[in-house]
């Protein structure tokens, strides 16, 4: 197996919403979201081996719950991964993935294989484009969440929100949009600068959520989850 990896940390209780996880990163990703706090996992490889992970994850067998795939974007390798996925489980790990949908196809084949799925959604479908600078982006996205409300996986759609990126009326267009696809919740996260390679977006963050847009955001989808500060 070819892996691509980024790193690896040992556990998490949060990435895998309920369960105690490893988080192992991959490297590549072919969207380029100016406020990614992973920018640093688009290219290139940790050095990390499959067989290290693998030995390592052994002497977690009925210590964790589940093994997260995160990235980068997994499904850019996603070869690799369904096979990490299979030898996941293989040693009685339940799986996660997290992805931003880049391919709706390739999701898909991984679907029997994961018992989780964080999937990033960027704004609406209409933004896409102008947010991962990648064209059909937002075709692509709308697919995979369709395949992934239809698929019974449990899973999160979250999306991350930069007042100079997203509008509360981006919001309100997005939550139309998700709603009538299916999708009964969304969480909404703040920006972090944290690793964003945007110094501009890292300084002209600022509180974005009102009481009023809140109102205009439950109204749509009563289920959207909404930060508390």
């Amino acid at each position: 197996m070819t892996l691509r990896l980024g790193g690896l940390v040992p556990w998490s209780s949060v990435d895998y919403p309920g369960y105690q996880a490893a988080v192992l990163f991959v490297t590549g990703c072919p969207w380029r979201c100016p406020y990614c706090h992973n920018s640093h996992l688009w290219a290139g490889d940790a050095g990390l081996s499959w067989p290290a992970v693998r030995s390592f994850l052994e002497t977690r067998v009925g210590l964790l719950d589940a093994v997260v795939v995160s990235g980068g974007e997994p499904l850019d390798q996603v070869t690799s991964i369904h096979e990490a996925l299979k030898e996941i489980r293989g040693l009685g790990f339940g799986t996660a993935l997290h992805t931003a949908g880049v391919s709706a196809r390739r999701l898909q084949g991984l679907l029997a294989d994961l018992d989780w799925v964080g999937l990033d959604i960027k704004g609406p479908f209409s933004r896409y484009q102008s947010i991962t600078t990648r064209a059909r982006s937002g075709d692509a996205a709308r697919a995979s969440v369709e395949i992934l409300l239809a698929s019974g996986t449990p899973h999160e759609l979250r999306t991350t929100v930069h007042p100079d990126l997203l509008s509360g009326d981006d919001l309100v267009a997005m939550l139309n949009e998700l709603a009538a696809l299916g999708a009964p919740s969304v969480t909404l996260k703040n920006f972090r600068p944290m690793g964003c390679p945007d110094s501009r977006l890292a300084a002209t963050y600022r509180p974005w959520l009102t009481p009023e847009l809140a109102a205009r955001l439950r109204a749509i989808m009563p289920g959207v989850v909404l930060p508390t500060s």
